[in-house]
């Protein structure tokens, strides 16, 4: 499944999708940046309550497909500048992370 496909399948919209045809291969879930930078690989859908000007970073670093911001957490304007200059695909959902997680999950089973 697509970036793209992902956001018309789950209740999310996209912020920012430069990207919308790169292929999500899994789910990584968590918040502690520095934890995430250790552990999401390349191709997953990382899911956050974080929206900081640090997730567009951390996301070119791991890699993953698209970032999928979840339970209607604002992205602030600094955030969204840094996801699309770094070409990060930025999604967001009113989903909780669980529910988004297992959402995912089964589109992707």
């Amino acid at each position: 499944m697509t970036a793209g496909e992902l956001c018309g399948r789950l209740p999310a919209r996209p912020l920012c999708l430069p990207d919308p045809d790169v292929e999500i291969e899994g789910v990584y879930a968590g918040d502690l940046l520095s934890w995430v930078m250790g552990r999401a690989q390349a191709g997953q859908l990382w899911l956050t309550i974080m929206t900081n000007v640090n997730v567009p970073a951390v996301a070119l670093l791991t890699g993953v497909s698209a970032v999928l911001i979840c339970e209607g957490c604002a992205v602030d304007e600094e955030a969204l500048a840094a996801a699309k200059q770094k070409g990060i695909n930025l999604l967001v959902t009113d989903l909780p992370v669980y529910e988004a997680a297992c959402s995912v999950f089964r589109l992707l089973s």
